[in-house]
């Protein structure tokens, strides 16, 4: 195979062999330290504009499962139509697969997405100089005196690329749920019509209070970028938060909800990315395991007085949920609809669900 190079902006270089499309791409590198689960994260919105490192040793072994369409009309095994990262490196990429479910090896898969891949640098040493220095800027080259420049992602509305064009209607229930889409994951969707709710998709920038839609509740999904840059989902989420409606938000719509209400949000240094990040809930102290694909937090010291930090991060004390202390308006930091990762918190949905 040919050789690639990852470089980064401070100009260390990893010589390693490239895999995927032949092609050279720029982004923010960063690491995920899941075992598994490397199709849903490809597809996951969340990741737009990312160089995504995995620390897991061995990726692709089980390969990529087929493009199926589920009872919903999404795609089954997978969170998005597409693969949202600029680019992956790994440690070994398991050239032959085998799991009963593979129709596909992940380089085929990557170069039909026009994805650029890399293997066989130390992934350890360039997780530990992440952590160390934090998350920065870099890119996959062929050659590493490329002229290819560097792309910092944050700088760009990220959310604009993922969310629908149009309104989606997914009918089931007679309760509406207005799904305000700033890259959602397929899975949010599966899990309120699993509870027989009827969603409407809407883009990131539809004001449905202006087009007259009456919604049981209000869905704030996930999606990329720095939450700030989505000053037009401010507007439109001010006005949820004012109603009387149920509002529920995951990732950046935490963040989006949280700024809305009138707090800050910060960069973390490396994020928070696996599925295997411990969250207490400050209400009853129990512990979960949850999955999570973010790089910005909500500032705890300043949230308005009405408003309570529901779930914490065990490692870095970073607040991983709001409530508001006496309406219907919560959101998590984390992932309650799993893809990958443990659905001990997909109880989540039925609470909201319970509101409507």
């Amino acid at each position: 195979m040919a050789k690639a190079y990852l470089v980064l902006k401070d100009g260390t270089e990893f010589e390693g062999k490239a895999f995927g499309a032949s092609v050279e791409s720029a982004g923010e590198v960063i690491f995920n330290t899941g075992m598994v689960g490397y199709p849903e994260s490809l597809t996951d919105p969340s990741y737009r504009g990312q160089i995504l490192t995995f620390t897991y040793p061995l990726i692709g072994n089980y390969g990529v499962p087929g493009d199926c369409i589920d009872k919903y009309k999404l795609k089954k095994h997978f969170e998005s139509n597409a693969i949202h990262v600029k680019g992956i490196v790994v440690s070994d990429y398991a050239k032959k697969p085998s799991h009963w479910r593979s129709r596909k090896s992940l380089d085929i898969w990557l170069k039909k997405n026009n994805i650029p891949g890399i293997f066989g640098i130390d992934t350890r040493a360039l997780t530990q100089k992440l952590r160390e220095k934090g998350t920065m800027l870099g890119k996959i080259v062929s050659d590493p005196q490329s002229k290819l420049p560097f792309y910092d992602p944050d700088k760009d509305n990220l959310v604009a690329q993922v969310s629908v064009k149009k309104p989606i209607t997914y009918k089931a229930g007679r309760k509406k749920v207005v799904l305000i889409d700033c890259g959602e994951k397929n899975n949010i969707i599966r899990n309120l019509l699993a509870r027989n709710v009827t969603v409407i998709r809407v883009p990131w920038d539809y004001d449905f209070f202006e087009k007259g839609i009456k919604p049981d509740g209000i869905f704030i999904s996930n999606g990329p970028g720095d939450p700030m840059i989505v000053k037009k989902t401010h507007k439109i989420v001010k006005k949820c938060l004012k109603s009387n409606i149920p509002v529920f938000g995951i990732c950046l719509g935490n963040q989006i909800m949280a700024i809305a209400a009138g707090a800050k949000t910060y960069k973390l240094k490396y994020g928070h990315r696996a599925q295997n990040q411990p969250c207490t809930d400050t209400e009853t102290g129990k512990c979960y395991i949850t999955s999570q694909n973010h790089g910005f937090a909500v500032d705890e010291k300043s949230l308005p007085k009405d408003y309570k930090p529901w779930f914490v991060n065990i490692n870095d004390k970073t607040v991983e949920g709001i409530k508001h202390k006496t309406k219907s308006i919560m959101a998590v930091q984390f992932h309650p609809e799993a893809t990958p990762g443990p659905t001990d918190t997909m109880y989540l949905f039925d609470e909201f669900v319970s509101q409507l």
